[in-house]
């Protein structure tokens, strides 16, 4: 007799902003996304990886981030950013939040996955992640434990503090000495 042993089929879903960040405030360091991709993917069959971006509206910038997250092959949803209010001083305070669009598209998935990875330290995850479970499936969170909400952290299966993973981060940019600097100008 012959047993059949399926790979778990996964869904990756990258709060890219999320991450973004986390790495630059806390490391100033950006997220090595293929790497991130490659962890989660791990001996288990990936079915989706859905990366969620926020852009200016007509500006370019972001471009290059989006075309390098398709060619990895995940699947980029896109948002622009909105004006929320001016503050003081005439700054404009823009907001773009996926976490919804997030939600819906793991909804819509559940009954193709067996695994969710969460890349998103944000807690407003928690209720879904309960929601999943309660449907018999593993949720697994990768983010920075300093952003990461701890009911999130208590939530999920399994949570994974993002510097652990080797190449989760890509190398620091190397800062020009003062004397190369002003060797510059």
């Amino acid at each position: 007799m012959h047993y059949v042993v399926h790979k778990p089929r996964i869904g990756l879903f990258i709060d890219t902003q999320n991450l973004y960040h986390s790495a630059r405030d806390l490391m100033e360091r950006t997220v090595n996304f293929e790497t991130l991709l490659n962890v989660a993917r791990a001996d288990r069959e990936l079915v989706h990886a859905i990366a969620y971006t926020v852009e200016k509206e007509n500006e370019g910038t972001a471009r290059p981030f989006i075309y390098k997250l398709s060619a990895l092959g995940y699947k980029v949803r896109r948002m622009n950013l909105t004006l929320h209010h001016v503050a003081e001083g005439g700054r404009p305070i823009y907001e773009g939040n996926w976490d919804m669009g997030m939600v819906a598209d793991m909804f819509r998935l559940i009954d193709h996955l067996d695994v969710i990875v969460l890349g998103s330290g944000d807690g407003d995850f928690t209720d879904i992640v309960e929601v999943l479970q309660e449907r018999g499936k593993r949720v697994e969170v990768i983010a920075f434990r300093e952003h990461t909400a701890q009911k999130l952290v208590d939530a999920a299966d399994r949570f994974t503090h993002l510097p652990d993973i080797d190449g989760a981060l890509m190398p620091a940019r190397l800062r020009p000495t003062r004397s190369e600097d002003e060797a510059g100008k």
